[in-house]
């Protein structure tokens, strides 16, 4: 069974049709859906596939409780040494779906850290991310780094300078790409 880490930006908490349709496909093909308990875009979607009466979700959470389960599904809880629930405490849950997916869906307001760093991540581990960029309400195909460089032309400069700064983003994906060798 294919999966699909599904997260987003806590600013976008509404979903358009474009962005229900892509959601509409993976209910068709019942993809298992792993999805965060943040408010925001994680909650948009879970109370749209809880509307659609989709039970293929796992919601993953920090510690015993979800913040949001609004299908009550099945939960992943992650734990943490960090006592700080901060960027670094969340970024474990985000991880450990990067991990389990097979593919990600992330809706980006250009200015979230948190969906960068998973975008990062699912494609350190060589896996395609639709990215719906809510700024020019477009879809991108991500698959690999210099995808990702495109997307970021779009972004306010300073944001992405801040962004390569704070997530390494050319050392975390210039040492991961596969190499081609015609031998």
């Amino acid at each position: 069974m294919k999966k699909v880490f599904i997260g987003g930006s806590r600013k976008l908490s509404r979903l358009n049709r474009a962005i229900r349709k892509r959601a509409d496909n993976l209910v068709s093909k019942d993809f298992q859906v792993l999805i965060g308990d943040a408010n925001g875009a994680d909650k948009a979607m879970q109370k749209y596939l809880a509307e659609k009466g989709f039970n293929n979700v796992i919601v993953y959470c920090m510690g015993d409780t979800c913040r949001n389960n609004l299908g009550n599904w099945e939960t992943k809880c992650v734990n943490s040494n960090r006592n700080k629930k901060d960027f670094l405490y969340y970024v474990e849950k985000d991880t450990a779906m990067s991990e389990h997916a097979d593919y990600g869906f992330m809706l980006w307001d250009g200015e979230s850290k948190g969906t960068l760093n998973n975008i990062i991540n699912l494609l350190q581990r060589y896996k395609y991310v639709l990215v719906y960029f809510s700024s020019s309400k477009e879809f991108f195909n991500l698959k690999d780094h210099s995808d990702l460089e495109n997307l970021l032309k779009r972004c306010d400069p300073a944001t992405v300078q801040r962004f390569k700064h704070t997530l390494r983003i050319s050392e975390r994906l210039n040492t991961t790409q596969r190499q081609l060798t015609f031998a």
